[in-house]
């Protein structure tokens, strides 16, 4: 087993040193980022190409690229900026039903009243849904009901 070596003592003054260094670092700069965040960085350019305007297929398109160095298929292209697509749309529907989330948009006191007026209209109201009769016939509940008094009068 090896046995660690003396570092000597460590101050306080040291260790403020330390971090006042560790935060003075600034991140390193990357020769190579992954195939998607490289998409991602050429997606407008790639898009426009690729529109009817412009009319390049995704292979002509790779192939430029081919010529810099960057060597991805033209399917990988189509593939990576369907993708990017797919999940800038989750991104706005999350934002957008987050708007529409009715705890997050409190109601007002009239609309409140609106809403308690109509419920108490309502349950005021005979019941005037409809039931499917024994004879397969669709009536309301109100008719269904003034037909069973008199039966059960008799």
């Amino acid at each position: 087993m090896v046995e660690p070596k003396d570092s000597g003592q460590i101050t306080k003054g040291k260790i403020d040193k330390a971090i006042t260094a560790l935060k003075d670092l600034k991140p390193k700069e990357r020769d190579s980022v992954s195939d998607r965040e490289a998409i991602r960085k050429m997606r407008r350019y790639i898009e426009k190409l690729t529109s009817d305007k412009y009319g390049y297929s995704y292979d002509e398109v790779s192939e430029m690229l081919k010529g810099l160095g960057i060597n991805l298929s033209g399917g990988r292209i189509k593939y990576l900026l369907g993708e990017l697509k797919k999940s800038s749309r989750r991104q706005k529907k999350t934002s957008s039903s987050d708007d529409n989330n009715p705890s997050s948009n409190p109601a007002t006191e009239t609309q409140l009243t609106v809403v308690n007026t109509a419920s108490e209209q309502a349950s005021s109201e005979p019941d005037k849904s409809t039931v499917n009769s024994a004879k397969g016939k669709r009536q309301s509940k109100e008719t269904v009901a003034q037909q069973q008094q008199p039966e059960s009068n008799l």
